[in-house]
């Protein structure tokens, strides 16, 4: 009979083990990845106009005249101006998607405009066309006014395609295999919070049972506590690893602005284990010290 509960009891113990894991994975997704306003907090973070210079430099160089290369930080300025519009416009966007990839929405309609861009870049542009005139080419420099202001409208003609209108994800734009995926998260989307609930639920009567099984506050707490601390060191200790290594990892082909929020990015997206793994940890010591004082404090009452 004993054999029997010790057996019933290790396996209980080890699908809560087993159910704490998957638990912490629903988690820390569910307050991360699967939640649009962590992601929107992460978007704010991210330095757009210092990205915008890293990562277009070298192509709107190539499609600017040489003689006119530092009118390039017409755009940057437009893009720092406009910063926090296009940080709104991207919220907006990312809601929409998660709409979709909620089950929110039946259509995938992601836009951020930059129309207020262009229309602040083609004024710096025009700006930084006049205070540099001495610059520009001879023929060009000595134009009348009016003159000066069409061969600026040609110039910006040239250029203005290389600033694209909006910024639109749809359905139609995404390459097959990776819709593909998006449409297995989206159904599957429904049955994560499902799990989630579910897991708790479980675990509440694994605990109940561990309980009845023991029928004593010492063995109960000891077997709940020792499972408690051991899965939150582990958990603890893998966030740990990752934020101690994860910084060290070259990426040479990353902007450097970007690879500095995706630094934080990670240690964001993993700061929910660590949260769970502290509480475990610290839920597993006071049941393992209760384990040890309680069965005393009885003791001593037995005695007075």
């Amino acid at each position: 009979m004993n054999f029997l509960k010790g057996l019933l009891t290790t396996l209980l113990t080890f699908i809560l083990f087993l159910s704490l894991a998957a638990f912490g994975t629903l988690f820390a997704l569910r307050s991360t990845l699967l939640d649009p306003d962590f992601v929107v907090a992460q978007v704010g973070k991210l330095d757009v106009a210092a990205l915008a210079e890293e990562m277009t430099g070298m192509q709107l160089s190539g499609q600017i005249p040489a003689e006119a290369s530092f009118l390039e930080e017409a755009l940057y300025n437009a893009i720092a101006k406009n910063e926090p519009y296009l940080k709104e416009q991207a919220s907006a966007a990312i809601h929409s998607g998660y709409d979709y990839l909620l089950g929110k929405s039946d259509q995938l309609n992601m836009v951020v405009s930059l129309e207020a861009v262009k229309e602040d870049m083609k004024e710096e542009l025009w700006q930084l066309f006049q205070q540099n005139k001495e610059s520009l080419p001879p023929e060009v420099s000595a134009l009348p006014p009016e003159m000066l202001e069409q061969y600026f409208e040609e110039f910006y003609r040239q250029i203005e395609g290389a600033v694209p209108s909006e910024f639109a994800i749809d359905e139609s734009s995404i390459p097959p295999d990776i819709m593909a995926v998006v449409d297995i998260l989206r159904t599957n989307a429904g049955y994560l919070e499902t799990a989630y609930y579910g897991l708790i639920a479980l675990m509440v009567v694994l605990v109940l049972g561990i309980i009845l099984l023991h029928r004593s506050v010492k063995g109960a707490t000891r077997e709940l506590g020792i499972t408690f601390l051991i899965y939150g060191v582990i958990e603890y200790a893998g966030v740990w690893a990752t934020q101690r290594y994860s910084a060290s990892i070259p990426l040479p082909d990353i902007p450097p602005s970007l690879q500095t929020w995706l630094n934080g990015f990670i240690n964001d997206l993993i700061a929910p284990m660590q949260t769970l793994g502290i509480g475990l940890m610290v839920g597993g010591a006071v049941l393992i010290i209760v384990s040890i004082v309680y069965p005393r404090l009885r003791s001593a009452e037995t005695e007075e």
